[in-house]
């Protein structure tokens, strides 16, 4: 069961990815690497946030947990199209473009997991409504 919600939560991931990384560098456009830029930061932040979410919730399974984590963020974040464009820039002569890219992508992406972990335990800790202390 886990094996196949990785699956088919990845091809779901992988879609989104592909369709936002065509968006992004069709509302930038220009030669920088904003697709792989905007899905990596959205894949942070969801990830930063699923976690913590996940954590407060006992009860969801593991199936569930994998596939949405592992599957889906998996399929739609990805480290191999950041070093590859990395690996082009530079060839293109472009290595300040290239260390830019990979510094913004590296603490904009752990700022952002940051901050989604974040509001996850903010939103975790609230009480039910009608759960107050009177």
């Amino acid at each position: 069961m886990k094996t196949l919600a990785v699956g088919l939560f990845g091809i779901c991931g992988a879609m989104l990815r592909y369709l936002i990384g065509l968006w992004a560098q069709d509302w930038w456009a220009s030669p920088f690497p904003f697709g792989t830029l905007t899905a990596n930061f959205l894949g942070c932040l969801f990830l930063g946030w699923f976690s913590g979410w996940a954590a407060s919730i006992p009860n969801m399974p593991a199936w569930l947990r994998l596939g949405i984590g592992t599957g889906f963020v998996g399929a739609f974040t990805t480290f191999s199209a950041l070093s590859m464009e990395s690996v082009t820039l530079v060839q293109d002569g472009q290595l300040g473009v290239a260390l830019l890219y990979v510094l913004i992508s590296l603490f904009g992406g752990l700022a952002l997991a940051w901050i989604g972990h974040g509001i996850s335990r903010r939103y975790a800790r609230r009480p039910a409504k009608g759960d107050e202390p009177r």
